[in-house]
């Protein structure tokens, strides 16, 4: 979104809530696609109660604000009682805006740097991705995007097809993109989808800024029986999402798999998933409440 479509003011959802509740509230900040969010622990003792912000174009329903964090909470296993309060705050056009781009500054995740556009990067050994500040999610900050970008740096092999389930900002089929590009590789069939229209269009935004634009295929949608196999599939999604699509995505992975979006506690779950369909040695990945699992096929 360039400074002249920017809207003239900005809301922010604001919640209270308990320390440990922090990260639950700021995902559902994302499920509710908001532009951005922040905790404020200025000044705050160890366990004391949170302000967590998330910002966006105008005010959302209460019975959908409800529902993000009633679901947000419970795949993060705290009881509703972890919300102290919420409330909305109109603010001016450039508040958020300006302290975004104040403190978020180049993540450098395994054999890529991750960085906002304003932002000059110099590091010829690694590839540079600009993203966009229009999710939280994807811009490199969140444990299960650096566990993905991370990876797919270790095992994506330039040439190889690559599929990314759930692509939000698209910044994992961008790295890709860039690893081709960097090899001097014919570019292969590169592909993300994601549920969200809104999603879609960021990640092709996002595709153009790194000058990939074109050589991936976004699509609004999820895998589906006729989707075309690839040699690295990646689902960063959700365990509960994961789950009912775990054997496509299976079927669809020539090579590897990798998994993403959940929770430490709920490691044994994806496990014995895998292990029911006779996956026993899947590499398990662990950035402090998220893990990934990578499934290298035979």
């Amino acid at each position: 979104m360039t400074d002249q479509q920017q809207p003239n003011e900005w809301f922010a959802l604001e919640v209270v809530a308990a320390s440990d509740a922090a990260e639950a509230i700021e995902f559902a900040m994302n499920e509710l696609e908001c532009l951005g969010s922040e905790i404020n622990s200025l000044r705050k003792k160890p366990g004391e109660d949170l302000t967590i912000s998330g910002y966006f174009e105008h005010e959302i329903g209460d019975e959908t604000v409800a529902q993000a964090i009633s679901y947000s909470l419970e795949v993060y296993g705290l009881s509703p009682e972890s919300v102290r309060g919420r409330s909305w705050r109109r603010i001016g056009k450039t508040d958020w805006l300006y302290d975004w781009k104040k403190h978020w500054k180049p993540t450098t995740i395994g054999s890529f740097v991750v960085s906002p556009p304003w932002e000059t990067v110099d590091d010829a050994d690694r590839h540079v991705i600009f993203i966009e500040p229009n999710m939280a999610f994807g811009t490199g900050t969140h444990a299960t995007t650096q566990l993905c970008l991370e990876a797919i740096g270790e095992i994506y092999r330039p040439g190889e097809t690559l599929l990314d389930v759930g692509t939000g900002t698209g910044i994992l089929a961008i790295g890709a993109a860039l690893m081709n590009a960097v090899a001097g590789r014919e570019m292969p069939r590169l592909t993300g989808c994601d549920l969200d229209a809104g999603s879609i269009d960021i990640a092709r935004e996002n595709a153009e800024l790194n000058n990939v634009g074109g050589t991936i295929d976004f699509y609004v949608g999820s895998i589906k029986e006729d989707t075309e196999p690839a040699d690295l599939v990646v689902a960063n999604l959700t365990i509960d999402v994961i789950k009912p699509l775990l054997d496509l995505l299976l079927a669809k992975a020539k090579r590897s798999l990798m998994l993403s979006g959940v929770l430490v506690e709920q490691r044994e779950e994806l496990v014995s998933e895998l292990e029911k369909r006779g996956i026993t040695e899947a590499e398990i990945r662990t950035s402090g409440e998220w893990i990934a699992a990578i499934i290298r096929r035979s």
